[in-house]
């Protein structure tokens, strides 16, 4: 399949460590997928983590050969996608599209917290905790920076033990609100789902048919009959 465009892929891991899924399914959809690395929580708070997937989205499109730049990650590394989407790499209209598999995004949704209890990565990323009225809060909720009009894909596990599905739910709503093409699929299962389980697949497949050119098949052989 021809290339149609790079996707810079952000893992996961809850900004403290690595997630081990690397993206690698996404190239069945003709995306040249190029990995970001980001300072951990133990190494530095918010926003260096942004300030870190700028500098690998500004090194991915150097090596893009003119192809569009796609962002995408799973849960934490989703979050960071959605950040650079909706803000841009160096303007807001840089990014083709984001892809966010079960990202968290509202730190202060009252189920986040029932549901993580006393483990609340937010507060290890911000180096507080969250708290209304607080400007850092405030700037690592995605929902803060809706409105450039970048396309969306949402996927969320409805049993997801990490991530609750209203994370995702509340962001489709807050970007359909302010004029983001959004595709959201909200499907059975927990966290970390296989990115090439078949209805996953298709919901891929049909929101970067909606963003890039359509996919390619490679040209049939020519015929050498006589």
């Amino acid at each position: 399949m021809t290339e149609r465009g790079v996707l810079l892929w952000i893992h996961g891991g809850g900004w403290r460590a690595r997630s081990s899924e690397d993206g690698a399914a996404l190239t069945g959809h003709g995306l040249r997928v190029l990995p970001a690395t980001y300072r951990f929580v133990a190494e530095a708070r918010w926003p260096a983590q942004l300030h870190d997937v700028r500098a690998a989205a500004r090194a991915a499109r150097d090596r893009a050969d003119g192809l569009p730049l796609l962002v995408g990650g799973d849960s934490a590394g989703a979050m960071l996608a959605l950040h650079l989407a909706l803000r841009g790499v160096d303007r807001p209209d840089d990014v083709a599209g984001a892809l966010a598999y079960w990202p968290p995004v509202d730190p202060l949704a009252t189920d986040w917290r029932r549901l993580r209890g006393g483990d609340d990565p937010w507060a290890e990323l911000l180096g507080h905790r969250p708290a209304p009225g607080d400007p850092a809060t405030l700037d690592v909720t995605v929902a803060t920076h809706v409105g450039n009009g970048v396309p969306v894909l949402l996927v969320q596990g409805t049993a997801d033990p990490a991530v609750p599905a209203s994370q995702s739910v509340g962001l489709a709503a807050a970007l359909l609100a302010a004029g983001h093409p959004v595709h959201a699929w909200l499907t059975h299962g927990g966290h970390s789902l296989a990115l090439d389980r078949p209805d996953i697949h298709a919901t891929t497949a049909t929101f970067l048919n909606t963003v890039l050119l359509p996919p390619t098949a490679p040209p049939a052989p020519a015929n050498t009959r006589n």
